[in-house]
């Protein structure tokens, strides 16, 4: 996304009370207090480890999750899983399920973040959660609760059978129904967390749907975009920011970038949902700089370091670091160093199977993604990489659910400049025949005809405006392909802009749009801030709908599907 918040941001290196009380809580545990009149040196009371980021869960599947928090020092992660009923009582008897799991140690080297991939879970089942940090010495911290569900058992439809057996009508059981929300965009364009307001609303909006898993489509956090105190609004209303060091300019060094992801969570909103709603997170742009590609030199004056391979591989761990993403190998760590001390990110595009209604394609458009040029070669440039087209026809292809849910984080079919001649995306301005990045996604949509795929549905965010788009070969200049959706949504806490005009090379039908009444609109009153909403019905009828941050539904669509 064109960042256009640039003007009238002033870097800002004081802090605020309320928040540096907070930062402190994130210190490693200082040395055991001792009165004035006690022998040096001897210990009377030792601080309790906290968790000043709270806890999340990430990537839920029928079996396994993977549990995520943060320590305020050195300790080992510990968490407890406890299976409960829908009203939080403990299950005794048959569905009783209980276990600790011991977990990595937190240290500096990770900012004192921590992971756990629990597997072996019970499907569709509910579970308290609780999670602490014990210390070097042994002794148990704070512990924080939250919630998560298994996604229902993708081998069966109500016992009658394996996925794709119609035996039972096409049919699925009450308890396989599911629901989940995803948005983009938050803290940006200078909109930070503004306690005046009850901080991003947004997010509470969505936590009160109760969704099954959150995606979060990306620009998860606004490194590139620094936070003042006060910011005059259009109206003339004073926007008041929580602000801290790290927030105060572009982030550059690894520091900066996590305390872009720390400040995110010090709103109570989004703790409170990461607590009881599973995420599934994409990375674009902002997670590093604006509009960045790998092999960009910046032309910035707000950046000592201009080499954008070296930002990202900072932005990258830090993401890595704060997301509840599972990682295969690298699950216990985020990432890896080689021989030379160079960061080597684990793959980050995946598939997230959700029982038989469902699988989730989450995607990686940003670290294969080609420079950005007006798009229109004749030849197939990148923006997902050969490696990642081969895995998303392969997959995509022999998945038995009946939904499909690319999650992407660029749009197919919206032009995104960078400039006035590049482009961001991959739509090119061009309504003719795939050029450039263009050729990259035909292939990947002739795969899943010439395969049979049958309903794919395309989520995204990252153009900061709500809309509902249609693609189909009868009005598209490429037609080897099936007619598909793609729902977008945000942002949840930033500014809003649009609508952006199409290309019509997709064939893409604009069904619904509403974006906000100026660039740059702040979030105050929620009305042009968006998150979808999609709800799986018993009938395996696909309800997609745009919701504003007041929980406003704008628009919906059932979708039902094709066998």
């Amino acid at each position: 996304m064109t960042d256009f918040s640039r003007a009238g941001m002033s870097r800002r290196t004081i802090v605020k009370g309320s928040v540096l009380a907070a930062a402190l809580a994130s210190v490693p545990a200082a040395a055991n207090a001792t009165p004035a009149n006690s022998p040096a040196g001897v210990a009377l009371v030792r601080n309790r480890l906290t968790l000043p980021s709270g806890i999340a869960t990430g990537d839920v599947t029928s079996d396994s999750a993977v549990l995520w928090s943060r320590s305020s020092g050195s300790g080992r992660m510990t968490a407890v899983l406890r299976a409960v009923d829908d009203g939080g009582d403990i299950l005794r008897g048959r569905g009783a399920f209980e276990r600790v799991v011991r977990g990595p140690r937190a240290t500096q080297a990770s900012d004192f973040t921590a992971k756990i991939h629990a597997g072996n879970l019970p499907s569709n089942t509910r579970f308290a959660l609780e999670i602490s940090f014990e210390d070097d010495g042994g002794a148990a911290g704070e512990t924080a609760r939250g919630t998560f569900r298994t996604a229902p058992d993708a081998g069966t439809y109500n016992g009658k059978g394996r996925t794709g057996d119609t035996s039972n009508g096409g049919q699925v059981p009450a308890s396989s129904a599911q629901s989940f929300v995803w948005t983009g965009d938050t803290a940006g364009q200078g909109w930070g967390i503004n306690e005046e307001i009850g901080g991003m609303r947004g997010y509470r909006a969505m936590h009160q749907t109760r969704p099954d898993f959150f995606i979060h489509s990306g620009d998860t956090v606004y490194a590139d975009g620094p936070l003042a105190e006060t910011v005059m609004e259009k109206d003339g209303q004073v926007w008041r920011n929580l602000v801290t060091e790290e927030v105060s300019k572009v982030a550059e060094t690894l520091d900066e970038y996590r305390g872009r992801h720390r400040y995110n969570l010090m709103d109570v909103n989004m703790r409170a949902m990461f607590a009881d709603v599973p995420v599934v997170a994409n990375w674009d742009d902002h997670e590093t700089t604006n509009n960045w590609y790998p092999g960009e030199i910046l032309d910035d004056p707000r950046y000592t370091v201009r080499d954008v391979n070296t930002l990202a591989a900072r932005g990258r761990q830090a993401w890595q670091e704060y997301m509840p993403i599972a990682e295969g190998s690298a699950l216990w760590r985020p990432g890896t160093f080689d021989d030379a001390g160079q960061y080597q990110p684990a793959r980050i595009y995946r598939k997230i199977p959700r029982g038989p209604q469902l699988d989730v394609f989450c995607l990686d458009m940003r670290t294969f993604k080609s420079p950005n040029t007006d798009g229109k070669e004749g030849y197939a440039t990148s923006i997902l990489g050969q490696e990642q087209v081969d895995w998303l026809i392969r997959e995509v292809s022999a998945s038995k659910a009946t939904w499909k849910v690319i999650a992407a984080d660029l749009p197919l079919g919206i032009i995104v400049p960078d400039g006035p001649v590049n482009q961001e995306s991959l739509a090119n301005r061009d309504a003719g025949a795939p050029l450039g990045r263009e050729l990259e996604i035909a292939g990947v949509l002739s795969a899943f005809k010439r395969n049979r795929v049958r309903n794919i549905v395309w989520l995204t965010a990252d153009v900061h405006y709500c809309a509902a788009h249609h693609y189909s070969p009868e009005r598209a200049a490429f037609t080897d392909f099936d007619p598909f959706w793609e729902f977008v949504a945000g942002p949840i806490a930033a500014g809003s802009f649009g609508p952006n005009a199409m290309d019509g090379t997709f064939g893409p039908e604009v069904v619904f749009s509403k974006a906000g009444r100026f660039p740059g609109e702040s979030p105050r009153d929620g009305e042009n801030q968006f998150f979808g909403h999609v709800q799986l019905g018993e009938d395996n009828s696909f309800t997609a709908s745009l919701r504003n941050a007041n929980g406003a539904t704008v628009f919906s669509k059932v979708l039902t599907p094709e066998r």
